[in-house]
């Protein structure tokens, strides 16, 4: 058992042996006397109130009827063991949260740059792998909203460079985050990833975006991913797929270069298989295998079509976080380095031409076209 079971172990205790007390010391010390009756008419001044009278208020109590439930003894059910110890449960709770846990910061600062540790490197292809950083407390969360994101800082050749990652880990994951990144040739601060070793740290500061999913946001969300950008959008499939009053349905693109390239597939195909009824995949691939039944080649206005209603017609929203899909994209971005990465810019004019809503440059929460 450790401290904080210990605590918590301590506090449940001490709140129950509180509770069991303190009814038994106001049964056989209460002074029904003295007892106001708030919202009642005040009792006659010349006449006392009496033990019968107290016991004729707590036989009232014994036979109430709750609509749709029946006939309840509450007398009974408030003084049983049952509801003394949720009771204590509930208390205890509080006061473990409420005080045990008070003076500890918060993991994430949108203004300080904190320190995390690499706990942990798991390698998922020859230029991708999964970084667990380790937070300064293992009750801690790291705090992210979600659809927000991180920045993250490493010094480079002497120059601080920024980049903006999106943890895929839980929120409700104690004690760590975890990173997705892909190793880029020319990617200075993925390389950065690369070559980092246990224990060495980053500076992360957040949380940061514009987008923030919650339910209701809309009845339907559309995705189109390429490579690394499914990272933002599995926390938001989780979001609206494991609240079950949430009635969102979700249906994603998602576009690589090879069927090895599918980054988390193993996560995404456990959520389709779970929540096949508001959850739908539609993968492309440049260089299909045979036999491929999903898309082939880049994201295309027809794949649009056919599976992401329109904005403008559907409430719904339509979210896009793509990297370079392949080698034409790659070499488009040593061509035209600044602007949006190509597979944005062609999905903008894919929309464009299906006459869906047009993106604002900086995207808001309100928007229909929501860039990441």
């Amino acid at each position: 058992m450790n401290r904080a079971q210990a605590a918590f172990l301590a506090s449940l205790l001490l709140t129950f042996s509180f509770l069991a007390g303190l009814f038994h010391l106001l049964i056989a010390k209460l002074d029904v006397s003295r007892l106001i009756l708030i919202g009642l008419p005040p009792p006659d001044s010349s006449r006392r109130v009496t033990m019968s009278d107290f016991q004729a208020a707590l036989s009232n109590l014994r036979a109430v009827n709750v609509p749709g439930l029946g006939t309840y003894d509450l007398v009974q059910f408030a003084t049983s063991p049952a509801f003394l110890f949720t009771a204590a449960i509930v208390a205890a709770t509080a006061f473990y949260a409420k005080v045990l846990h008070t003076g500890r910061a918060k993991p994430l600062s949108p203004t300080v740059w904190q320190e995390y540790p690499l706990e942990k490197k798991i390698v998922v292809s020859h230029n991708t792998a999964i970084y667990r950083f380790t937070l300064p407390h293992k009750q801690d969360v790291l705090g992210l909203p979600v659809g927000q994101h991180i920045s993250i800082s490493a010094e480079i050749n002497g120059k601080d460079v920024v980049r903006s990652y999106t943890p895929i880990s839980n929120d409700d994951d104690r004690g760590f985050f975890d990173l997705l990144i892909k190793s880029y040739e020319k990617g200075n601060v993925s390389r950065h990833f690369a070559q980092l070793k246990l224990g060495d740290k980053i500076r992360v500061k957040g949380p940061k975006g514009n987008f923030q999913y919650s339910p209701g946001v809309a009845d339907h969300i559309s995705m189109i991913a390429g490579g690394t950008g499914i990272t933002p959008m599995i926390q938001i499939i989780r979001a609206a797929l494991r609240n079950p009053f949430d009635k969102t349905t979700v249906t994603l693109i998602y576009a690589n270069v090879n069927e090895d390239d599918i980054l988390l597939r193993d996560d995404l195909e456990e959520l389709l298989d779970v929540h096949d009824a508001k959850f739908k995949i539609f993968y492309v691939l440049n260089n299909p295998p045979p036999g491929w039944k999903g898309g082939v080649g880049f994201v295309t206005k027809d794949h649009i079509k056919e599976h992401l209603p329109n904005p403008a017609t559907t409430n719904s929203k339509l979210l896009i976080c793509g990297k370079e899909q392949s080698l034409v994209f790659r070499i488009l971005i040593q061509i035209r380095p600044l602007g949006p990465p190509p597979m944005v810019g062609a999905m903008k004019k894919n929309l464009e031409e299906l006459k869906y809503p047009a993106p604002r440059t900086v995207s808001k929460l309100a928007d229909k076209i929501f860039v990441f």
